[in-house]
């Protein structure tokens, strides 16, 4: 299976980092070895000192697919969940500065959290999801898929463009506004319309 994940959908993000909004989606992958295992901890790495949360919904793909029309893009999965991708701030600035890519940024060793996920035949609309991160029992991210500038099913159609998807993929779709950094004994919590779907530790 293989992450990937989108960078820059939600605008007040974009504002809050200064960043350019970009023209089309901005696509960064994750390797599975960034998944933080079922009950441990996500351990601040030692080359960073500005590790930001960012809570965002995912999508678990369900069938093979490539070059997707986005009429169809809703037959290729059937739960979303909510997850954690984690970012060394400072380090992606660096990198950013230099023109080079993000990897070490946001794909190392545990910058990936993937909470439960739930039957999309539960809610009503995928555009109209409400998402919460809270941080030792603070709301410190909220956000809606409404405001997405690229929707869930307009993702998977352009992804499908670059990527083969394959069956357990997991596409993290961007976060919004409220990214902050993370320090030792934070406890997050994730909540996709009031269900809790993860909760880590941070050391």
């Amino acid at each position: 299976m293989k992450i990937i994940c989108i960078g820059r959908n939600y605008a007040k993000h974009i504002e809050e980092l200064q960043n350019e909004r970009p023209d089309e989606p901005v696509i960064f992958l994750k390797p599975d070895t960034a998944i933080v295992l079922k009950k441990f901890p996500f351990v601040i790495p030692e080359f960073s000192q500005d590790v930001h949360h960012e809570v965002e919904v995912l999508v678990k793909i369900n069938k093979v697919g490539k070059y997707i029309a986005p009429k169809f893009a809703h037959t290729y999965y059937d739960e979303i969940g909510l997850g954690i991708d984690f970012t060394a701030r400072d380090l992606q600035q660096k990198l950013k500065d230099k023109g080079l890519p993000w990897e070490k940024a946001k794909a190392f060793d545990g910058s990936a959290v993937i909470g439960e996920f739930l039957p999309k035949s539960q809610f009503v609309s995928m555009e109209n999801l409400t998402f919460e991160l809270t941080n030792n029992g603070k709301l410190v991210q909220r956000g809606n898929t409404a405001h997405m500038l690229w929707k869930i099913d307009e993702i998977i159609a352009y992804v499908s463009q670059f990527f083969t998807l394959k069956i357990g993929d997991i596409i993290f779709t961007g976060t919004p506004e409220g990214v902050a950094a993370v320090k030792p004994n934070d406890i997050l919590e994730g909540f996709l319309e009031d269900n809790k779907l993860f909760r880590i530790q941070v050391k």
